[in-house]
């Protein structure tokens, strides 16, 4: 279950699958696929598992079919590193993008952007340093503050910590609001997280079991970014 929120006077929607629509632009915003990530692992002689990335793919292909969104902003580290780009990685990416050709995609470049290289020219992926204006958000990788604009990131792949009555744990990851920058989850399925440190005012929204829930950590009444 999705959560529709306010954002600079923008209603945005946060979906559990770890990504934010933006419906008044049909823009779909995606942080930190990481790409080819387990094949880089492979060809460093770790085993991991295969699949990672067609999985990621079903699940973007998933939120293009309920949105109906016509541009997808992914927000910095689409492939892991030059090593991940093995030719099935490539393969399954080049197949997925054949058959959403009229879906605008942009590539706001991330830190592992510059290692790995821009994607293939035949994906049809547009590439562009950041910040990449979109009034009135600045969409980004870091999540740093821009001038005039709130900031839309990722990098951070966000994670709150759970604790339970038994001392049980858990970190599930999150959206965390603050008041000029935005953080989204990692989209990835074999990123990692890291625990977030909200301060007063900010916003925490945990995904737990296909759902997106506001935790009381810091909650304000609204969020209004630059408005």
């Amino acid at each position: 279950m999705s959560v529709t929120i306010t954002l600079a006077g923008e209603d945005v929607e946060l979906l559990p699958e770890r990504a934010l629509y933006w419906p008044r632009t049909s823009t779909l915003l995606v942080a930190d696929t990481h790409f080819g990530k387990a094949a880089s692992f492979r060809a460093s002689g770790i085993f991991v598992p295969r699949g990672t990335t067609s999985s990621a793919l079903e699940r973007l292909s998933f939120l293009l079919e309920q949105t109906s969104a016509s541009r997808v902003v992914f927000l910095g580290d689409l492939l892991h590193a030059k090593e991940g780009r093995s030719p099935e990685t490539l393969r399954v990416l080049a197949d997925w993008r054949a058959r959403r050709a009229e879906i605008e995609m942009v590539l706001v470049r991330g830190n592992h952007d510059r290692g790995a290289g821009d994607p293939p020219e035949s994906l049809g992926i547009t590439c562009v340093d950041p910040p990449l204006l979109a009034a009135p958000f600045a969409l980004t990788h870091h999540p740093r503050a821009v001038e005039d604009f709130p900031v839309i990131a990722g990098h951070l792949h966000p994670a709150v910590r759970l604790s339970g009555p038994g001392r049980q744990h858990e970190r599930l990851p999150c959206f965390w609001i603050g008041e000029r920058v935005t953080v989204l989850p990692a989209f990835g399925d074999f990123t990692g997280v890291a625990d977030v440190e909200p301060v007063e005012g900010d916003r925490i929204f945990a995904i737990a079991e296909r759902a997106v829930v506001e935790l009381g950590i810091g909650v304000r009444d609204a969020v209004g970014g630059a408005g």
